[in-house]
């Protein structure tokens, strides 16, 4: 920092704090301050999108990997007993779809993704250092120009022997404050056309995301739904009548009564 900036700084850190004593007046805009908040809450939420939208495709990847991890353990579960049995064969069907669904993962979906809605959510998210900058600008203008018009009034009330005192003054006065009011209305008008353009700029990502989480479905869907012809029908009947759940709870109870497993 120059040391021009640095004189800059401490006079603004001076007029901050006077004007929470109450003995500069701060200028108050309103309609600026209604857009800031919309902004502000606009940005966080963006930035909350991109972090969930990573921690989506994370979870994805991750769901897709310990698919694949199960459906080895399955294969490797079956067929150490007999290869050949129906349990066998649809352990095998069954890594080969998760296999397969985690290389459409990994090599289709994953692009796509990042190219459709991590990519897009970024470059928007990039633009508010560069918003945020010009609204810390404003806010230092401001503090100039309330600084400035804090003098003029002072020599105003109080008139100086120096003649040459008020003319200065009344110039860095309108200086600062033509400063401040070209900042101050730049934003005024551009931060809600950034809000407006919201809709349409996300739009082709949320439809993007919809789809593929259509095909994701679809497609395992059907590559799982090849895996049940290794099972018997009445396994189905069984499922959809709620019989399962005994199935299992006498399997366990014959387990608890293996001597191994603390029967008595």
């Amino acid at each position: 920092m120059s040391w021009s900036g640095f004189k800059k700084s401490v006079n603004r850190a001076g007029t901050t704090l006077l004007q929470k004593t109450g003995q500069v007046e701060r200028t108050v805009d309103r309609e600026f301050m209604d857009e800031e908040a919309k902004y502000k809450q606009y940005e966080k939420e963006c930035q909350a999108l991109q972090k969930d939208s990573k921690a989506y495709w994370d979870a994805m990847h991750g769901m897709s990997v310990a698919q694949t991890n199960i459906a080895d353990n399955l294969e490797s579960f079956y067929g150490a007993s007999d290869r050949a049995s129906d349990g066998a064969m649809a352990a095998h069907a069954y890594r080969r779809a998760a296999e397969e669904l985690d290389s459409g993962i990994t090599k289709d979906l994953e692009t796509a993704y990042r190219s459709a809605i991590s990519e897009p959510v970024g470059k928007m998210c990039a633009y508010f250092p560069t918003v945020n900058e010009h609204i810390a600008k404003r806010n230092k203008k401001m503090l100039d120009y309330d600084a400035a018009r804090s003098r003029l009034r002072k020599l105003i009330d109080k008139p100086s022997d120096d003649p040459t005192k008020l003319p200065k003054a009344q110039q860095e006065n309108d200086e600062t404050k033509e400063i401040f009011d070209v900042l101050n209305d730049q934003l005024i008008a551009e931060l809600p056309a950034l809000l407006d353009l919201r809709v349409p700029y996300f739009d082709p990502s949320f439809e993007a995301m919809i789809r593929m989480q259509c095909k994701f479905a679809e497609e395992g869907y059907e590559k799982l739904s090849g895996v049940q012809q290794y099972f018997d029908d009445k396994v189905r009947d069984d499922y959809a009548a709620g019989q399962l759940d005994a199935q299992v709870e006498g399997v366990l109870q014959e387990m608890r009564e293996l001597s191994i497993c603390g029967g008595q």
